[in-house]
């Protein structure tokens, strides 16, 4: 018999579902389609795209002096970032075969793909390609650490926390130590199963 937990999360799933249902539709009604992955726009949507871009000038006068005095410390991320993103690449290559972990495939969070914007001029592409990469590097490392959390200690803590990953909820519950070890086991072998 499911718990009420188990049934909640089922319904979360296909709430997910239903929201990836809605992007495709709002996807069409934009006039683009997904060929190999890649998101295609109609010739005439591509055309008013071009028209909407805001030219590069006129961005660059409207940019107040503190929005440029801030932007070396925002891009200044980008060091600690890709430090990141490189140690814990080499983590999981080193770590998850030999606890039986299924790798994180990096592509699947970092995406970079706004850039193809027709409306953006060249500041905001590249605008939108940091922050594309930053936001990729924490998802990517956030799965890493999940998986991990999930073959150590999948426990909850006993409050509430607003960092809980997408695995958080079948964690254990803080303080039920029934079947404690063989629920441990049950967790490591789902991990495994991902491969």
């Amino acid at each position: 018999m499911k718990t009420s937990l188990e049934n909640l999360r089922a319904r979360a799933r296909e709430i997910e579902a239903a929201v990836e249902e809605e992007v495709d539709r709002r996807r069409e009604a934009l006039g683009a389609r997904l060929e190999r992955g890649r998101v295609v726009f109609e010739a005439d949507v591509r055309a008013r795209h071009r028209a909407a871009r805001q030219k590069l000038g006129d961005y660059v006068r409207g940019i107040r002096p503190a929005v440029v005095l801030s932007a070396p410390v925002i891009y200044s991320l980008i060091l600690p970032l890709a430090l990141v993103d490189l140690w814990v690449t080499l983590y999981q290559r080193i770590c998850f075969p030999v606890y039986g972990i299924a790798r994180v495939k990096r592509r699947e969070f970092i995406v970079i793909d706004r850039h193809r914007l027709g409306y953006l001029n060249t500041l905001e592409k590249i605008n939108c390609v940091y922050c594309g990469y930053a936001g990729g590097v924490i998802a990517y490392a956030r799965e890493v650490a999940s998986r991990t959390e999930a073959h150590w200690c999948p426990i909850k803590h006993a409050r509430r926390w607003p960092g809980a990953h997408a695995r958080y909820g079948g964690f254990m519950d803080y303080g039920d130590e029934t079947d404690f070890i063989a629920r441990w086991a049950a967790e490591r072998a789902r991990l495994k199963n991902e491969l």
